[in-house]
C-alpha cells in the first residue's frame, strides 16, 4: 500500500509519546472524580448547592433558550428574509473561496484579537470558518438590532443573549478549529493539553475560573499595604486609620466607603496605583471602611444597617477620634449609591453638615439607563439570586464575580479559556485581576431589596419612596459640595446614568469625565500619565451640552480632585501628631491595616 502523499508517519516513538499524553489527561481526570466522589457522603445528606452552576463562570442555557424562544416567536416573513439575506452572503463568500484568484469579501474588519494569528487569514480552511462565523456574527446581530416591536430593555437582553451565544460559539474557543492551538500541540508534543486540563479541573474545583495566579499577591504584604491600623470594628465594617507621611495635613479627614460587594483594596493596590497612599502622600488623614464578607451572623442586615450602622456610624466615629465637625467622604460605586441615601438621611435630620464634601465614583442614584447589568434584572434573575441565597442566607461571591465576567465574557471567560485551558499557559500577575478575583459574600435579604428597589423599581430618585429608620429619603434636599466623577467606556455605571446625579441632587456640583471605564477610569494614579479627563466649568444643561464644550487634559484627574478638596477645606493644617497617629487617639489600634475582615472569606 501507498503512503498517502503529505502525510508524516508516526514513529514509535511519536505513538508512545501520544499515548502517554493521552494517558495523563485520563489520570488527571479519573483523580479529580474520586476526588468529587470523596465529597459524595456530604452532598448526598445536603440539599443540592445551587451554586454548583456556577463552575467555570460560563453562560448557562438561559442565554440560548432566549434566542430559541425569539426564534420560535418571530414573524415568520422576516426570518426567511433573514434566512435568505445570509444564505447569499454565505454563496458568495463560499463562491469566492471557490473560484481562483477572487478576493473573499470580509464580513467586518479584522480587529478582532481572537483572530490574530496569521494563520486565520493565510490559510484557506481557517480563513473561510473564521469569515463564515463572522457573518453568521453579522447577520444575527443586526436581525435583533432591527428588530421591530420589542421593548427597549427586551431588545437589549435579546441582544446580551444573541452576543453571549456567538461569543462561546467562536472557532478561537475549540482546539481542532483554532489554528495557534493546534500548532502549540504538535509543537509541544500535547503538553500544553495537559497543562490546560490541569488549569480546568482546578478551576472546577474552586467553582471560579482563574484570572492570575493564586500565590502572586499577598494582602498586607504586596497589595492592600499601605501602613495603618483597624481602630474601629462592629459586626458590619472595620474602620481603617492610615499613618500620615506628610509633617501636617488637612483638617478635615478623608473617609472613603468602597463597594460592598468587592474588596476594599482596589483602591489600595500596588503602592504605585494606590489611591489611599496617593492621598495619604497629598496629605489628608485618610479611613477607609472595610466591609466583613456576609456569613450567617449577617443575614438579617438591611439597607438601613448599611446606611446608619454603617456610613453613618463611620463618620461619627471618624469625627469623635478626631474632634472635627465635618468629614470628606467618597463612595465607589454601589457604596457611592449607599452615600447619596446616607447624604439624604442626613440633610432629613438636619445633620448634613457632618459631611464637608461628597465624591462619588462611578455611582448611580437613578438606575433608568443603568446599563448593562440591567440585562439580569427581570424576575425570572432575581428569583434565581433567591434560590441561590436561600439555604444560607447570603450569597456566594462568585455569583456575582461570574455576573460581571460575563459582561466582558470575551475578555474575562472565553481568552482564558484559550490562553489557559486550550494553549496551556500560565497565569500572568495582574493585581487587578487578582482582586477581581478575591469575592465577596452578599447579604441574601439585603441585596435581593437592593435590586429590587433600585435597578428594577428606581425608587431612590422618587422622593419618600425610600425611608431609612423611618426617615424618608429625598435627594433634592442633599446640598452638599459633591465631585461626581464616571469613566467614558464604563460599562457598569454608564456615563450618562452617573449623569444623572447632576439632576438630582441640590447642592454644588463638579462633574469630570475621565477615560477608561469602571476601574481603570478610577485607579488612573498621575505618575502613569495614562489617558486624559474632560472638564466643563461652563453651566450645561445635559450630559451633551457638557461634552460639546468639554476641554480635555491629559493624565489623571486626581490632581483636579485633590484641588477641589483642598477649596472645601479649612485654610490652616494641623500637625501630625495625637489622634492623627492611628492608635493614638480615643481608639486604641485593634491590629495592622489591612485588618481581619478584608482576609475574611
Amino acid at each position: 500500500m501507498t503512503e498517502a502523499p503529505g502525510l508524516p508517519v508516526m514513529s514509535l516513538s511519536d505513538m508512545q509519546h501520544w499515548v502517554s499524553v493521552v494517558g495523563r489527561m485520563q489520570q488527571l481526570l479519573m483523580e479529580f472524580s474520586l476526588r468529587q466522589i470523596g465529597k459524595l457522603p456530604d452532598t448526598l445528606t445536603k440539599t443540592p448547592d445551587p451554586q454548583a452552576k456556577m463552575h467555570f463562570n460560563l453562560p448557562d442555557m438561559s442565554q440560548a433558550n432566549m434566542l430559541a424562544k425569539w426564534f420560535e416567536a418571530a414573524d415568520p416573513a422576516r426570518l426567511i428574509e433573514m434566512q435568505k439575506n445570509y444564505w447569499s452572503d454565505a454563496t458568495a463568500l463560499w463562491t469566492s473561496f471557490l473560484t481562483p484568484g477572487k478576493q473573499a469579501p470580509e464580513a467586518t474588519p479584522i480587529k478582532d484579537r481572537r483572530f490574530n494569528d496569521p494563520a486565520w487569514g493565510s490559510n484557506p480552511v481557517f480563513d473561510m470558518i473564521r469569515r463564515s462565523y463572522l457573518l453568521l456574527c453579522d447577520h444575527l446581530l443586526k436581525g435583533v438590532q432591527d428588530l421591530d416591536g420589542l421593548p427597549e430593555k427586551e431588545q437589549s437582553r435579546l441582544k446580551f443573549a444573541t452576543q453571549s451565544v456567538l461569543d462561546a460559539v467562536s472557532p478561537s474557543n475549540f482546539a481542532l478549529t483554532n489554528p495557534k492551538v493546534i500548532e502549540k500541540t504538535l509543537e509541544s508534543g500535547g503538553e500544553n493539553l495537559v497543562r490546560g486540563l490541569e488549569h480546568m479541573l482546578h478551576d472546577l474545583e474552586r467553582g471560579q475560573m482563574t484570572h492570575s495566579p493564586e500565590t502572586a499577591f499577598v494582602v498586607g504584604e504586596n497589595i492592600a499595604a499601605t501602613p495603618g491600623k483597624v481602630v474601629h470594628e462592629t459586626p458590619l465594617y472595620q474602620l481603617i486609620q492610615y499613618s500620615p507621611s506628610t509633617p501636617d495635613v488637612l483638617k478635615e479627614p478623608l473617609l472613603i466607603f468602597p463597594p460592598w460587594i468587592n474588596r476594599f483594596y482596589i483602591l489600595d493596590l500596588s503602592p504605585e496605583k494606590s489611591f489611599i497612599k496617593w492621598a495619604v502622600d497629598q496629605g489628608m488623614s485618610v479611613f477607609v471602611v472595610s466591609w466583613k464578607s456576609a456569613d450567617e451572623s449577617l443575614v438579617d442586615v438591611t439597607q438601613d444597617d448599611y446606611v446608619v450602622r454603617g456610613q453613618v456610624d463611620a463618620i461619627d466615629t471618624v469625627r469623635t477620634l478626631l474632634g472635627v465637625k465635618s468629614v470628606h467622604c467618597i463612595g465607589y460605586c454601589v457604596a457611592g449609591t449607599t452615600l447619596a441615601m446616607t447624604l439624604a438621611y442626613l440633610a432629613a435630620r438636619g445633620e448634613a453638615d457632618k459631611v464637608a464634601t461628597a465624591t462619588f465614583f462611578t455611582a448611580q442614584v437613578d438606575f433608568s439607563e443603568a446599563g448593562e447589568l440591567c440585562v439580569f434584572i427581570d424576575e425570572q434573575q432575581l428569583e434565581l439570586v433567591d434560590q441561590i441565597s436561600a439555604e444560607k442566607g447570603y450569597m456566594d461571591g462568585r455569583y456575582m464575580a461570574a455576573t460581571f465576567n460575563l459582561l466582558r465574557g470575551r475578555d474575562l471567560i472565553w481568552s482564558y479559556v484559550v490562553n489557559n485551558y486550550l494553549l496551556g499557559q500560565d497565569y500572568m500577575p495582574f493585581d487587578l485581576l487578582h482582586w477581581n478575583g478575591d469575592t465577596t459574600n452578599l447579604p441574601a435579604k439585603w441585596h435581593g431589596k437592593y435590586l429590587r428597589d433600585l435597578y428594577r423599581d428606581n425608587k431612590l430618585v422618587q422622593p419618600g419612596a425610600l425611608s431609612i429608620d423611618g426617615v424618608p429619603l429625598d435627594l433634592r434636599k442633599i446640598k452638599t459640595p459633591s465631585y461626581i466623577q464616571a469613566g467614558i467606556d464604563d460599562h457598569i455605571a454608564p456615563v450618562q446614568s452617573v449623569w444623572k446625579l447632576m439632576n438630582h441632587l441640590a447642592g454644588e456640583k463638579r462633574f469630570v469625565l475621565a477615560g477608561s471605564g469602571h476601574i481603570a477610569g478610577v485607579v488612573n494614579p498621575p505618575a502613569a500619565g495614562k489617558y486624559q479627563y474632560w472638564l466643563n466649568d461652563a453651566p450645561v444643561a445635559d450630559l451633551a451640552a457638557f461634552r460639546a464644550g468639554a476641554v480635555e487634559h491629559k493624565g489623571s484627574w486626581w490632581p483636579d480632585w485633590i484641588r477641589y478638596i483642598a477649596a472645601h477645606s479649612s485654610a490652616k493644617k494641623v500637625e501630625s501628631k495625637g489622634a492623627r497617629i492611628p492608635g493614638q487617639g480615643k481608639f486604641k489600634a485593634i491590629e495592622d491595616a489591612p485588618g481581619r475582615y478584608v482576609k475574611s472569606r
